[in-house]
């Protein structure tokens, strides 16, 4: 009975010891994962794969961040959504995602932002968005230009803009 009052009690001791998620990256993968956090806040995005980041001028729990929205952006493309980043990139590998980043994506999707970044700061976005985990739910899949939209969507169109102005997409 001893022997068991005690290895209970050392189990008990050792998951004090045992790391939490946030500190489970170690060294120079935690360096990684710390810059890609930033990288996820200054880059903008949360703003749009973060349900309610704007609207709560970024107030929203980390386990949160990146699972992706429902609320659509509608332009001459149809209407896209953005995607759940934890999911998506849960399915790649590091090459994966730094080819995938320098790649055109839907609009209104600021994908020549990410072709211009580093490799290093690619590498730091995914071991970030790897780090947080899978969660939520896959985000709706894009409509086509006319075709009815069951989800709420923001218009992402200028008014009034001369036809010499306007992008030839």
């Amino acid at each position: 009975m001893q022997a068991f009052a005690l290895a209970l009690a050392t189990l008990s001791f050792l998951s004090i010891l045992s790391p939490s998620p946030a500190s489970a990256a170690s060294g120079k993968d935690a360096l990684l994962v710390e810059r890609g956090k930033y990288l996820a806040q200054v880059a903008g995005c949360n703003d749009c794969h973060t349900p309610g980041y704007m609207q709560n001028e970024g107030k929203v729990p980390e386990n949160l961040w990146l699972t992706g929205a429902d609320v659509g952006f509608q332009g001459p493309w149809g209407t896209s959504y953005p995607v759940n980043l934890r999911l998506y990139l849960n399915k790649m590998s590091e090459a994966q995602w730094i080819a995938r980043a320098r790649q055109p994506m839907r609009p209104p999707m600021p994908w020549y932002n990410l072709r211009e970044m580093s490799d290093k700061d690619l590498l730091a976005l995914y071991r970030y968005v790897r780090f947080l985990g899978p969660a939520g739910d896959p985000a709706p899949v894009a409509v086509a230009p006319g075709q009815p939209v069951a989800t709420p969507y923001v218009e992402f169109v200028p008014k009034n803009l001369p036809l010499d102005k306007q992008a030839s997409r």
